[in-house]
């Protein structure tokens, strides 16, 4: 009899987020379940990791545990003295609000998934989409355990990761997707408080979205769960051509 596959639950929602609970429970049927998540909410940390303070395990219940930290540092603190060795899968999600385009650039949840990437760990991040801060999870977990199984079954290359984001009306099914092009626009205000000095909130700013048939947000716009596969890599490789015109690298390093 084969032991059951180990599988990491995080997010940056916190411990005690719906989604996480519903994607530990939806998970349970395919392995060993451990949920290793911040204590508190850390949404848009990114790939941040801990490194001037200490930081502490909580445990919440059995297998169940919160981290006083980021989403990165949950991942390594699970592998390392949670779990003592790496999961089969990690699962990140289910985070309030979709991933998309370059968001991922700034999601904690998505960097769940990144870390377990780097440490050649089949990673998932799940996402589902928030409308005036409420958030409907379970088609999230459908999916999410969808692609668990799919991965579990047939594996995941090497240092890759798959960004998943489900549409708000009823799933027409999957897409294979790219990463959505957007016009950014930053949006700072500036308050004043009772002693009269500024102080400034970052606001989720403006988008206009390109439009793209094969894109991420495009899929979840025409009602599909969207399966974005994501890597470490920020190469970019396209770029080399520039390089060469600058002629500030030799031809022979250029190739290299």
């Amino acid at each position: 009899m084969f032991p059951m596959p180990r599988i990491l639950v995080t997010n940056d929602d916190g411990v005690h987020s719906h989604g996480i609970r519903l994607l530990a429970e939806t998970l349970a049927p395919y392995g060993e379940v451990t949920v290793v998540a911040p204590i508190q909410e850390a949404s848009a940390i990114g790939h941040a990791l801990t490194l001037r303070r200490p930081l502490r395990i909580d445990t919440i219940g059995p297998r169940v545990f919160a981290i006083d930290g980021t989403p990165t540092d949950c991942v390594n603190i699970a592998i390392t003295h949670v779990l003592k060795g790496n999961p089969d899968l990690i699962v990140s999600g289910i985070n309030k609000g979709w991933n998309l385009g370059d968001d991922v650039t700034y999601s904690g949840t998505v960097s769940g998934a990144l870390e377990g990437a780097l440490l050649g760990i089949p990673s998932i991040a799940v996402s589902a989409p928030r409308v005036k801060d409420e958030c409907d999870f379970s088609q999230g977990a459908v999916a999410a355990g969808q692609v668990v199984e799919a991965v579990l079954l047939r594996g995941m290359p090497r240092f890759t990761f798959l960004n998943v984001n489900v549409p708000l009306v009823p799933s027409k099914g999957f897409k294979a997707t790219v990463q959505a092009k957007r016009n950014h626009v930053t949006v700072v205000s500036e308050r004043m408080d009772p002693r009269h000095r500024p102080y400034y909130w970052i606001e989720e700013g403006e988008n206009h979205w390109e439009f793209q048939d094969h894109s991420d947000y495009q899929a979840v716009s025409d009602g599909y769960v969207s399966i974005t596969p994501l890597q470490p890599d920020m190469t970019a490789h396209d770029a080399f051509k520039y390089l060469d015109e600058l002629s500030l690298v030799t031809p022979e390093a250029l190739k290299s």
